[in-house]
């Protein structure tokens, strides 16, 4: 299972980016899929997640209302639509699944921490200029 994160870039404050994550080999349609970032000397974040069946999501508090995680069934392809970036948003981004397919990663408590992910992809740099 090879995950991979594209899309990111350079953009100014108040700017946008999309980004995909794809599979090699195989379709990521059976396994939630989470999107995490990490800045250097900071712990990995849990940033937004979709399930696989009902496509129920969840968002960090950070990014909650600017940031949308979809995914396009046909394209077996999983997208972070962020908007209104902010220099905090600065990271390097990357797509992630559980070990088992239609497990979610969120646990009891409604959260879901970067513990819950077994199979990563390259990451993507997102810079945020302010």
């Amino acid at each position: 299972v090879q995950l991979q994160a594209s899309g990111g870039g350079l953009v100014q404050a108040g700017g946008s980016l999309r980004l995909s994550c794809t599979a090699s080999g195989f379709t990521l349609d059976p396994y939630a899929i989470g999107w995490l970032r990490q800045v250097p000397g900071k712990e990995r974040e849990v940033v937004s997640c979709v399930s696989s069946r009902d496509l129920e999501t969840l968002y960090s508090d950070s990014v909650r209302d600017r940031f949308t995680i979809s995914r396009d069934l046909a394209k077996s392809t999983v997208y972070l639509q962020m908007n209104s970036l902010k220099a905090e948003d600065t990271a390097v981004y990357y797509c992630a699944a559980p070990f088992d397919k239609y497990v979610s990663p969120v646990d009891y408590s409604g959260d879901a921490s970067p513990g819950s992910f077994h199979y990563w992809g390259r990451g993507t740099q997102v810079t945020v200029s302010s």
